[in-house]
């Protein structure tokens, strides 16, 4: 909630005066929605927080034919104090970002070695597939003529990021299909966990016993 706050505030102050349709459209145009998880129904919900808070001011509402109501805003001193508030803390601190895909792979053991290597090299197949789009982006004019230099620099961040994961994912795939075990020997043994999966049985040769060796050698003579 705070990246979505110091974002709808520094935009505000960016754009003012602004409608909360032109702040949304701003930030869905980012793809904010994707990377930062503003959800776009509440960025108009979070701008009547913040007026209601006296972090910003309504200037005006306008209102054409049977079309909604817009309101405009501005920032105001004690939201240009927050906003920088916010914007420091998110520049200084190193907050991670939840990841379900981690969550998952932390149970590597319990999923077949073949459906994880396939699911490994699937992702990273879906992973290049998206910087190839972002590099994409990141070359064309509607980035580079019509945002601000941090946006480009942004995406080679994520281009970055994810050329990273792909290769990531193709290491473990091939670590996994080679056999490395996946617990250490301590571990082996617990229920559904192992520490080296089981080789396949292979058929020996019947052994001869005594007694069929000696009537082997007594029939030799």
């Amino acid at each position: 909630m705070s990246a979505t706050r110091m974002m709808i505030l520094g935009l505000v102050k960016w754009m003012q005066p602004v409608h909360g349709y032109d702040v949304r459209r701003e930030l869905l145009s980012w793809g904010a929605d994707k990377w930062a998880n503003v959800q776009p129904g509440s960025i108009y919900h979070a701008l009547r927080k913040l007026a209601q808070e006296g972090q910003l001011r309504e200037v005006a509402t306008e209102q054409v034919g049977a079309r909604p109501a817009r309101t405009t805003y501005e920032i105001t001193p004690k939201g240009l104090d927050e906003f920088e508030t916010l914007l420091r803390d998110l520049w200084w601190g190193n907050q991670q970002a939840a990841d379900p895909f981690v969550a998952a792979f932390a149970f590597l053991p319990a999923l077949p070695r073949p459906e994880a290597v396939a699911a490994l090299r699937s992702r990273g197949q879906v992973i290049r597939a998206g910087v190839e789009s972002m590099r994409a982006s990141m070359e064309s004019s509607w980035i580079r003529d019509s945002k601000p230099v941090g946006v480009t620099w942004m995406y080679e961040l994520w281009i970055a990021r994810g050329e990273a994961e792909a290769d990531w994912c193709d290491r473990v795939a091939d670590r996994i299909e080679a056999g490395v075990p996946y617990l250490p020997e301590s571990l082996a043994g617990r229920d559904g966990w192992t520490a080296v999966e089981p080789a396949p049985e292979v058929e020996r040769e019947p052994t001869p016993n005594a007694d069929t060796e000696t009537e082997a050698e007594t029939d030799a003579y």
